[in-house]
């Protein structure tokens, strides 16, 4: 059994082409979580419980809640190989084994802080609802993510990648009129790409140019964009989306080739055929696009709780960590031009 209380190793080799043409292949050993129906019947009713107050109370998205029902199935796979039960036998010693497994495992950092986080979260739930008499899960102890610097894109590189992707959409080719419109879109309003692909016809207010936005937690927003995009979008929606159109279509802002809502996975793909037009530029996607956007608007002189409103993030420290984008960029800037430097 694996360390973590898992099942068996899985290996998983992932082939991809390089710019250059070249053939790559990464292999990735991983001990995926066991299933829910490993537990017995008492913690899967536990485990059904603490996802259903996630997704009702706090409005937690299905991708957010599958990272939740992994973690907390391996604490609790841990927690019956160990002879227990209930969770009374969930105590702070098993806490801990269960992570010193995963780290001797080779997990990374930010895979331990995850899964330590989601293990506070769910025995805080289990005290709060009277499942236990204490919370063990505020001294438990993990180790910090390293929060690398997000690459972005110069202004001049994701100009050029949209004029790379405007040069496709010349044709008035419905395809290439839509990938040039998620482009100008990502870019100009810094959305996430499963925001992008969520949006509905009656969420654009092209004359004032708006989009309204339902991020995580279901929270909603409003956020502006420019020109270009407004005619980007405007084309994409009087020459492109009706060819696309069939009966059985939402009312998708943004539709795939047969007709249904456009899949984030092909926005990504169009991202990254733009981008890698670009000579020099860093290897980049939608969430590159909107690490750039947030870069670029503070660089231009935006405050940092607009640009937190405009990316949606429900806390000004993940917003801030675009500021040390820009003092790193200043700094290269200075040893560059400085005479003195």
């Amino acid at each position: 059994m694996a360390p973590d209380g898992g099942s068996h190793v899985r290996v998983r080799v992932w082939r991809y082409l390089t710019r250059s043409g070249a053939r790559r292949s990464v292999v990735r050993v991983t001990a995926p979580s066991p299933p829910p129906e490993a537990l017995p019947p008492e913690l899967a009713e536990h485990l059904e419980a603490f996802l259903g107050d996630l997704r009702s109370v706090r409005g937690l998205s299905e991708h957010t809640l599958r990272a939740y029902r992994g973690d907390v199935t391996s604490l609790l796979v841990r927690l019956v190989d160990s002879g227990h039960n209930v969770l009374d036998g969930l105590d702070l010693a098993l806490l801990r084994s269960w992570l010193a497994a995963q780290r001797t495992a080779g997990r990374s950092r930010s895979t331990l802080a995850r899964r330590a986080a989601a293990a506070r979260t769910f025995t805080a739930w289990a005290a709060r609802t009277g499942r236990r008499d204490t919370d063990p899960g505020p001294r438990l102890v993990s180790p910090r993510p390293h929060r690398a610097l997000p690459g972005v894109l110069r202004p001049e590189q994701a100009a050029a990648a949209l004029r790379a992707s405007e040069a496709g959409a010349a044709q008035a080719d419905p395809v290439a009129l839509r990938d040039h419109a998620v482009v100008e879109l990502l870019y100009a309003t810094g959305i996430r790409v499963s925001e992008l692909c969520g949006l509905d016809l009656d969420d654009i207010d092209a004359q004032r140019r708006l989009v309204r936005v339902i991020g995580k937690g279901d929270r909603e927003r409003s956020v502006p964009y420019g020109q270009p995009a407004g005619r980007s979008v405007q084309r994409w929606l009087d020459a492109g989306r009706s060819a696309l159109v069939v009966p059985r279509s939402p009312a998708a802002l943004f539709l795939g080739a047969r007709g249904g809502r456009l899949d984030p996975r092909i926005a990504r793909t169009v991202v990254h055929d733009a981008v890698g037009t670009v000579p020099g530029a860093t290897d980049s996607g939608p969430h590159g696009l909107r690490h750039s956007a947030a870069t670029h608007l503070l660089e231009g002189g935006a405050d940092l709780r607009s640009v937190q409103e405009l990316l949606g993030h429900a806390t000004l420290a993940t917003t801030q960590l675009y500021t040390h984008v820009t003092v790193e960029r200043l700094k290269a800037i200075h040893d560059r031009a400085h005479p003195r430097s």
